[in-house]
């Protein structure tokens, strides 16, 4: 199962794997940083309040860049609410989450990553997608959760709720199909699916990415 910070990371990426959305960075850092939490909430590693971010369990859970970001919550200790590590992650750690889940994507064999060189010599990466079928499934089961009145999968509710939290459902679903789906969404978001404690640190992440991008230049 791929992680929330590789389906996010895949959602990023146009339909041919080739190029990212033309998405503000900013948007892109928070929503990278906001997965990075969220998969550590639902591995029961932290827990949130609206005061404090608390690691609740300093196991390893064998993915390398989840484990070096709970090491560094964990070595910081109790000082900082959600707000601020989706600042602190969005600022400093961006770069290497979005790299780490490309070269996941990579390993999983999703993408295959390409190298050119320009005629000045400069080097220009790409990743192309061989595998479409993982980016599909992704959008298909969001579409599907939104759409219908299925029961919702807890873990695609918590993807949709950090996807709208950051405002970039419409980037990914450019048809506009979601313009008459605002109260399914909301309704979504509202419910309590995920168990009490992960569903509250899931909406103090969604929360924070959502003030974020409110104080950011976006």
């Amino acid at each position: 199962m791929l992680t929330f910070v590789e389906e996010t990371c895949l959602l990023l990426l146009d339909e041919k794997g080739s190029e990212f959305l033309p998405i503000h960075p900013n948007i892109v850092e928070c929503a990278l940083a906001g997965a990075v939490l969220v998969d550590l909430a639902f591995t029961y590693r932290i827990d949130t309040d609206p005061k404090t971010l608390t690691v609740m369990d300093r196991t390893p859970i064998g993915e390398a860049m989840l484990d070096r970001i709970l090491a560094k919550i964990g070595e910081q200790g109790e000082t900082s609410d959600t707000g601020t590590w989706i600042k602190t992650l969005s600022a400093d750690e961006s770069a290497a989450i979005q790299q780490q889940a490309l070269d996941r994507l990579v390993e999983r064999g999703i993408l295959e990553q390409q190298d050119k060189r320009s005629l000045l010599g400069f080097r220009r990466r790409r990743y192309l997608t061989v595998n479409g079928e993982a980016a599909r499934e992704i959008k298909d089961r969001i579409k599907t959760l939104i759409l219908s009145d299925d029961i919702p999968d807890p873990r695609d509710t918590a993807l949709l709720s950090l996807l709208d939290a950051c405002g970039i459902l419409p980037d990914i679903y450019p048809g506009g199909e979601f313009k008459s789906a605002g109260a399914r969404i909301r309704q979504l978001r509202n419910m309590d699916l995920v168990g009490r404690d992960v569903f509250n640190a899931v909406a103090d992440i969604e929360r924070a990415i959502v003030t974020t991008r409110a104080h950011g230049a976006y």
